[in-house]
């Protein structure tokens, strides 16, 4: 790990040297170029004999298949892709071979952070968001067209359903980006994007509908489990019962309200699970379930069984209290650390995936937060929440900032 680190260092070290005298983006068009070519007369570009400068510039474009900024992009050198805009700017219209610009291969192959900086561009960002490669696929085609690098695969050992749910989430993103009008926009096969995403992600759909049936199956047998147990306790009261009116015996100690009230927590808790886990199992698994409502159950039930194993606990460690009779402290702490050995184990399994499942919730938090009115100040122009509702001259200019590096024109010879 730590001689890969090394190595990236060095290559982006090595980067920064070349990048200033590197000219190999002007090879390919841009976004502007390709537009005045499909714009012209197709009949005269077909009868225009093409000259020697333009056969040599063919030849050397087919030579070069890739920019370092598309490569960059494509294997998510951050450093580099930054690094590269930096000094020219203007590369970021550029197009390869394929008609694809940065951002198609940004969301083909998930390189997120790259499609955040490009997506504050203004200027160029209004533009890229309407190109669409020599296949008319736009950049929402991408979403559906996922290809994840080897070195990212082999590490990524997320569940199918949390791949699933990303690329749905990443597509309710990018559709927000572009035009509405590119929601129904076909490519040159028929498909939208949605059916495109949708054909693409039918595999994953079914893998995910496997897991998620396995997991549902198996924690509803430990709920089960769980239940009968707390079940039975609600009958085996510790201590006896008196002979003449069949009252606890030990119904004035503290630790029997202690006992009674967490037996009947698990009891209701594990219920409840059942019934969330029979909920996903009996659910039509549509493609869009698996974006909030699928992973939201997953998430209620795991946290309702989490605490029906505590309450168990906890009805344990009440129940052995009682009948030693012990007063002394150091045996009650002891019995709690002991009982709480299988919460805290079950919990430590359960962690990564109860934290994927916590991304969920803070998403659909967020958007439910969106829809809340904002209170507006009339005199300082901002709501309640911090936002400014009317920005000043000066953060106008400054979002503006980027418009005249990519109408400058730069030329780096060595």
């Amino acid at each position: 790990m730590v001689r890969k680190r090394k190595t990236y260092h060095a290559v982006v070290e090595l980067a920064n040297i070349l990048i200033p005298k590197d000219t190999s983006w002007t090879i390919t068009k841009s976004v502007v170029d390709q537009r005045e070519t499909e714009n012209a007369d197709e009949n005269e570009t077909k009868s225009r004999e093409k000259t020697e400068k333009e056969k040599a510039l063919e030849k050397k474009r087919a030579e070069k298949q890739q920019t370092p900024l598309l490569l960059a992009t494509q294997t998510g050198c951050f450093e580099i892709v930054k690094r590269i805009l930096e000094v020219h700017p203007q590369a970021v219209e550029h197009i390869d071979e394929d008609g694809r610009c940065i951002l198609h291969i940004a969301i083909k192959y998930r390189q997120m952070a790259v499609f955040e900086m490009v997506h504050q561009m203004d200027v160029p960002m209004r533009r890229l968001i309407r190109k669409c490669d020599v296949k008319g696929n736009s950049i929402l085609h991408m979403v559906g067209k996922k290809i994840v690098n080897e070195d990212v695969q082999q590490t990524e050992k997320r569940s199918p359903s949390f791949q699933l749910q990303d690329d749905l989430l990443l597509f309710e993103t990018i559709s927000k980006v572009i035009r509405p009008h590119f929601h129904k926009h076909t490519n040159k096969d028929g498909e939208t994007a949605e059916e495109l995403f949708a054909l693409n992600k039918e595999p994953l759909r079914e893998k995910s509908q496997e897991w998620l049936k396995r997991t549902a199956e198996n924690c509803s047998i430990v709920a089960v489990l769980i239940a009968t147990v707390a079940f039975a306790a609600a009958y085996t009261i510790p201590g006896g019962s008196k002979e003449e009116d069949g009252s606890p015996v030990l119904l004035n100690q503290p630790f029997f309200v202690l006992f009674t009230i967490t037996d009947v927590l698990s009891l209701t808790f594990c219920l409840t699970s059942v019934v969330i886990f029979l909920s996903i199992l009996t659910s039509s698994f549509r493609l869009n379930d698996f974006k909030r409502s699928l992973p939201q159950q997953l998430m209620l039930g795991i946290t309702c069984l989490i605490l029906s194993v505590s309450m168990m606990m906890l009805a344990f460690a009440a129940t052995v209290i009682l009948m030693i009779r012990n007063n002394q402290q150091w045996t009650r702490i002891a019995l709690y650390l002991v009982a709480f050995l299988p919460v805290t184990v079950f919990a430590v399994i359960y962690l990564p995936l109860y934290l994927s499942l916590m991304g969920t919730c803070t998403y659909t938090i967020k958007k439910w937060w969106s829809y809340v009115p904002r209170i507006k100040c009339k005199n300082c122009g901002k709501s309640l929440d911090g936002t400014n509702e009317h920005p000043s001259a000066a953060e106008t200019s400054a979002s503006r900032a980027l418009a005249p590096e990519f109408l400058q024109v730069m030329s780096v010879q060595q």
